[in-house]
């Protein structure tokens, strides 16, 4: 029996600055993966980096996102999460997945009512969203979420059984900011990848 790709391994953004991040994606996905099986959408999928490792659990993978994307867009799907209604059927998917997203949008409440609605009675929705982040991708970063107002939004928009799960603590945070001000740092002088690969073992964890 071949072994299981991690869910990280085609991640354009994965670098030896943010490794433990990653991490934290590969155990989750894997954490979760006995549920998956048959549908899965992918909502905000960008370059659909976690396609090949879905493939593995699903018979089949559709992503959605907005064409105005800075990002190398995969999308099976072209819509605005903030207003559209996504061009899929009610009750389609046995799974739905939100990466990184929920955060870009200035209506989230439109996406978690199409999750809802796409989803299949007793689907499971994925979610994950950034709570100390710096603004990113801007002008399109909106808002950072609480445990709280994350499990607020999902049950107004019909979710149940909600559980919301931590990607580290203090210390992941205060590595991770780290790891990426001396990776920028280093970035200005002019044998900028040698110290990079100085600093690997740091980075690494």
């Amino acid at each position: 029996m071949s072994k299981k790709l991690k869910a990280s391994k085609f991640h354009s953004n994965k670098g030896i600055d943010n490794f433990l991040v990653y991490n934290y994606y590969d155990f989750y996905f894997d954490k979760f993966s006995t549920f998956f099986k048959g549908t899965v959408v992918d909502l905000g999928c960008g370059e659909t980096p976690y396609k090949s490792f879905l493939l593995q659990y699903f018979d089949k993978y559709i992503g959605v996102d907005w064409p105005n994307s800075i990002h190398n867009l995969k999308a099976d799907i072209y819509a605005d999460l903030n207003q559209d209604k996504i061009n899929i059927e009610n009750e389609i998917a046995d799974v739905v997945i939100s990466i990184s997203t929920l955060e870009h949008l200035y209506n989230p409440q439109n996406l978690l009512k199409e999750a809802n609605r796409i989803l299949k009675n007793k689907g499971i929705f994925f979610i994950q969203v950034p709570f100390q982040w710096w603004v990113h991708e801007s002008p399109h970063d909106y808002y950072r979420y609480t445990p709280h107002g994350l499990r607020y939004l999902l049950e107004k928009n019909g979710f149940k059984n909600i559980e919301v799960f931590s990607m580290g603590g203090f210390f992941t945070m205060w590595l991770l900011k780290f790891n990426y001000f001396i990776s920028r740092t280093i970035r200005r002088f002019k044998y900028w990848k040698v110290l990079n690969f100085m600093f690997t073992p740091l980075f690494d964890y």
